[in-house]
């Protein structure tokens, strides 16, 4: 599904769908004005169980602000959210089925964990208030330090975070989030600050989990790398807004848009098709006064006068896969179609 079209309902496949939402923050702008970021804007996708969708981009693209608004600690400015085909009311409160339904990864697993308690405390703690731990509240911790390949389970289960690896304590708080049994799993960065040795193993969890319980998966990274080896679709986002989106492979062999090029350009694989070096020039924008018309214009090397002063829409460039980049319209592919002829 392509950013910023508008649908008429959700999508009866979906289990959370956010259509057109978007995020402004006020902020202090000078001594005696405020501004506006326009942090996130007109952002839509689906998410479906069993598949995982990659968002990619540079830091200050949005990409945790989307996963906020999607878990909703962040309401929304604009937009609609659909969990399970039924809109949900932006003013109200997050219920507990949805907080429940839609659980939160964090990137940095000593900071999400209390040091004060054991991995029986952390594990226990939703297990009760969400009323799933059964007869046997030990058995049910156990049982969630197995699921995330933390064996023999009961050498973990009375450690305290600072005596885990980074990779284990991310595994523990994959674990606190699998508690309540959710059916959106929002992964922000989790593996960013892990050893690359252990990232492998994390990511082979969060497929895991996507084939064994048919989690539908949100993958945040600025890793395009790793998100061409574990996602399904790939989001790429800049400067707040997205500009490609489409299946995996078809952005990792055959990226559309100048932006997901360089990102590919910058994280080389042998396999792919893409072997073009674009180079880079300038840095992503202020979101207090983003550029006008496409907001990468200034650092493509393919701008055109149009790219300054009008956003492009989305375009859909093959089945499932779309580019906000005039490059695109259908009067430069017309253009660039008689050239070659």
């Amino acid at each position: 599904m392509s950013a910023g079209n508008e649908r008429s309902g959700p999508e009866p496949t979906a289990v959370l769908e956010a259509v057109d939402i978007s995020k402004h923050f006020r902020v202090r702008a000078g001594r005696f004005r405020r501004g506006t970021v326009h942090a996130a804007e007109n952002i839509s996708l689906a998410l479906r169980p069993g598949t995982v969708t990659a968002v990619v981009g540079e830091s200050g693209s949005g990409k945790s602000t989307l996963t906020r608004m999607l878990a909703r600690t962040h309401k929304l400015t604009s937009g609609r959210l659909y969990f399970k085909g039924e809109e949900i009311d932006p003013r109200a409160a997050a219920t507990k089925d949805y907080r429940s339904a839609v659980q939160l990864v964090l990137q940095d697993p000593f900071a999400s964990l209390n040091p004060a308690h054991t991995v029986r405390y952390i594990l226990s703690r939703p297990l009760q208030i969400h009323h799933k731990a059964g007869d046997d509240l030990q058995e049910s911790v156990l049982g969630l330090l197995r699921r995330v390949a933390l064996e023999p389970a009961e050498q973990f289960i009375d450690k305290y975070p600072h005596e885990l690896s980074g990779g284990q304590r991310q595994r523990v708080s994959i674990a606190r989030a699998l508690a309540v049994e959710p059916e959106v799993l929002i992964a922000d960065e989790p593996v960013s600050m892990l050893d690359v040795s252990i990232r492998l193993g994390v990511l082979n969890l969060l497929a895991d989990l996507r084939d064994r319980d048919q989690l539908a998966i949100v993958y945040v990274t600025h890793d395009i790398a790793s998100a061409r080896y574990l996602a399904d679709t790939i989001m790429v986002m800049y400067a707040g807004k997205v500009v490609e989106v489409g299946p995996a492979d078809l952005i990792a062999n055959a990226p559309q848009h100048p932006y997901t090029k360089l990102l590919l350009s910058a994280a080389p694989d042998p396999e792919t098709a893409t072997k073009t070096w674009l180079g880079d020039s300038g840095a992503p924008p202020s979101l207090v006064s983003p550029p006008s018309g496409c907001r990468f214009h200034p650092r493509c090397p393919f701008a055109m006068a149009v790219c300054s002063q009008q956003a492009p829409p989305s375009f859909d460039v093959a089945a499932d896969h779309h580019v906000a980049c005039w490059l695109h319209s259908p009067e430069q592919v017309e253009a660039q179609s008689g050239a070659l002829g």
